[in-house]
């Protein structure tokens, strides 16, 4: 098994999800792109100390970048997990 620390990567601040963690009481974090929801869902309890409900994925691909003069790359993909907290519980943003 992973460890807690190395599925979750970081946690994912916008506009739109701040929204989200006020009015529904959800999170978004970056995570291993081969991490499955049970996964996640135990690192999330085990690395914050709160229970978890629900556990959405989603997958993001790289957008396409365009370098000096005619050349294109590609930026690398990765994935996030919205994570349903219980009511109550609250992810102590410092």
């Amino acid at each position: 098994m992973k460890s807690a620390y190395t599925i979750v990567k970081t946690l994912i601040l916008s506009e739109k999800i701040s929204r989200e963690m006020e009015k529904a009481n959800r999170y978004c974090f970056k995570v291993e792109p081969s991490a499955n929801k049970l996964e996640i869902k135990q690192a999330v309890e085990q690395l914050f100390k709160v229970h978890v409900v629900k556990v959405n994925t989603m997958r993001r691909k790289g957008k396409l970048k365009r370098e000096r003069a005619a050349r294109y790359g590609r930026t690398s993909f990765h994935k996030r997990a919205m994570v349903t907290l219980k009511a109550g519980d609250k992810i102590e943003i410092v």
